[in-house]
């Protein structure tokens, strides 16, 4: 499937927030990309264009594509409770984040080549399908004979101490356990869900 392989900072810059983690680039020039940079007057933005670009942020922090993130909404229009919020919990079910969260790898797109190239095993099993969407009790590892690869041990390395709540983590065995779907209120990410709820009830 095809992603987005263009500069990450100017799409960062283009919602104000570096959304594919730090950047020093980002850093320095925090304002909208442009010709006037931060001089240029902007429009005001519709209703409309408002709900776009919260639904676009939240494709581009999770690397997804529309119509994977629309299968995505749908499943979580079926489910009990809030259609954001499940929406929400279900991308950070998948595979690619979760890896990405327990900090076996440093980014989304390299967690996503972790679990593409076999290097990840769910209870046990090899697997490679990057939007795998993890059950409560599900069991994340490094395969055996990926551990002493470069970029996890850095990764790892580098990693903040800090875990998340909803993820046991293992250092010995370099696995973890997945104890439940996060509550919204445990989720990082600074995405107003219930903007994407209302630009989908439009169509």
């Amino acid at each position: 499937m095809a992603r987005y392989t263009g500069p990450k900072t100017k799409i960062a810059r283009r919602f104000g927030e570096p959304i594919f983690g730090f950047d020093k680039s980002f850093e320095r020039k925090n304002y909208p990309p442009g010709q006037h940079g931060v001089s240029k007057k902007r429009k005001k933005v519709s209703e409309y264009g408002t709900q776009l670009q919260e639904k676009q942020k939240a494709k581009y922090t999770y690397g997804l594509l529309e119509r994977q993130f629309r299968n995505l909404y749908e499943k979580a229009s079926r489910m009990k409770g809030r259609k954001g919020e499940n929406l929400i919990m279900l991308l950070e079910s998948r595979l690619d984040n979760t890896v990405y969260r327990l900090g076996i790898a440093p980014s989304r797109p390299a967690a996503r080549q972790l679990v593409s190239h076999c290097h990840i095993t769910v209870n046990g099993k090899v697997c490679n399908i990057p939007s795998f969407l993890l059950a409560p009790g599900s069991v994340v590892a490094v395969r055996e004979r990926s551990k002493s690869l470069e970029v996890v041990r850095d990764s790892l390395g580098s990693a903040l101490k800090s875990r998340y709540s909803w993820l046991e983590w293992n250092a010995d065995s370099l696995s973890a356990k997945f104890l439940n779907r996060p509550e919204r209120t445990e989720i990082p990410e600074t995405i107003n869900e219930q903007l994407i709820v209302e630009l989908y009830s439009k169509s």
